[in-house]
């Protein structure tokens, strides 16, 4: 067992991609999708690369993925990025994180930052812990609320039933009202016809209250890659052949994340965007056979409409503890400047 870190993704032994399977069960954003994304489209200048693993042999045991920045380090995510974590084998924990901290001691950092990391991750705060036996010090740092829904075996009637009546008679009402007045057509896109309606994505985005979308490479890196591997949803809303809504959500290893959602609100009076969110409930509750529905990052007021629980996401700071002065024998001092 030893220490090894690696500067590209193909200079990874092959055995690495047993931990990236394993770890997408828990999350997309442990993907070696997600994580490549990243590397192509949101490193900024005078950041790179490191992938730091301990390896036995060619097997690949534990991955970190860092970006490194002068001396400042931190993990390998971004503002999508919702969560990360160690990558490890369940075998000889403890060893493999040893390992780790031993090997991550003699690197050339000063702070290295992991984020947004779940409360109650074991991989991660075994890592602190082996790090402070090293001279390190560690701080953690709220980041951000995230609002889930564990289904439990609930149908898309039994969810919306437990939904507020508030929400359920409005979404009823603005339907009537649209149906009554316009008429409207919804359009699912997957696997290769997504790309074909990021088009209209784009239109509705550009004239939402989003206006602009800041890292439009960025997200359109993930679409490209999780619409072949058949992760993406996305949703539009037309009325009179013009799309007024859409959202995009992922779906893999049945847990369902929202990842953006816009309305043109020249429409706002209909609610486009609820009646929407009601038809992707139902897609992936009835149809994907989801078990957990996760609207990521953020404390939003709608989401909380949506979603049954809520949990904290944090972010852990780990530096070097300051090298006490010698202060010296205070008689010897003083008989020296007495001399002096």
């Amino acid at each position: 067992m030893e220490f090894k870190s690696f500067t590209e993704w193909n200079l990874l032994p092959q055995s690495s991609d047993t931990l990236f399977s394993i770890g997408e069960k828990d999350s997309l954003f442990f993907s070696r999708p997600w994580f490549e994304n990243l590397v192509i489209t949101a490193l900024k200048d005078g950041e790179s690369l490191l992938l730091v693993c301990i390896v036995d042999q060619d097997k690949v045991l534990a991955i970190l993925p860092l970006i490194t920045r002068d001396k400042e380090w931190r993990s390998l995510n971004h503002i999508y990025t919702s969560l990360f974590t160690l990558l490890m084998e369940k075998d000889n924990q403890q060893e493999i994180i040893r390992c780790l901290a031993k090997g991550l001691s003699q690197l050339p950092f000063d702070s290295l930052e992991l984020g947004p990391v779940a409360e109650d991750d074991k991989n991660i705060n075994r890592l602190r812990d082996a790090l402070e036996s090293y001279s390190f010090s560690s701080m953690r740092y709220a980041q951000f609320f995230n609002w889930y829904h564990p289904l439990q075996g609930q149908t898309f009637a039994d969810y919306m039933a437990v939904r507020s009546s508030r929400v359920r008679n409005t979404i009823a009402r603005k339907q009537r009202k649209l149906e009554r007045e316009r008429g409207y057509e919804i359009k699912l896109y997957t696997k290769s016809n997504v790309q074909q309606a990021m088009a209209d994505f784009h239109i509705v985005y550009k004239a939402s209250w989003k206006n602009t979308e800041q890292y439009r490479d960025i997200m359109e890196g993930f679409i490209s890659r999780f619409s072949i591997l058949d992760w993406t949803r996305l949703a539009i809303l037309y009325i009179d052949n013009k799309p007024v809504a859409a959202q995009i959500w992922f779906v893999l290893h049945n847990k369902a994340s929202i990842f953006k959602l816009a309305y043109d609100e020249a429409w706002k009076r209909y609610s486009p965007g609820s009646i929407l969110t009601q038809y992707l409930m139902e897609t992936v509750i009835d149809t994907d056979k989801v078990e957990e529905i996760d609207f990521l990052t953020g404390n939003d007021r709608y989401k909380q409409e949506w979603m049954s629980e809520r949990r904290q996401r944090w972010k852990m700071v780990i530096t070097h503890k300051p090298t006490p002065k010698k202060r010296g024998n205070p008689f010897i001092n003083l008989m020296k400047n007495w001399l002096n």
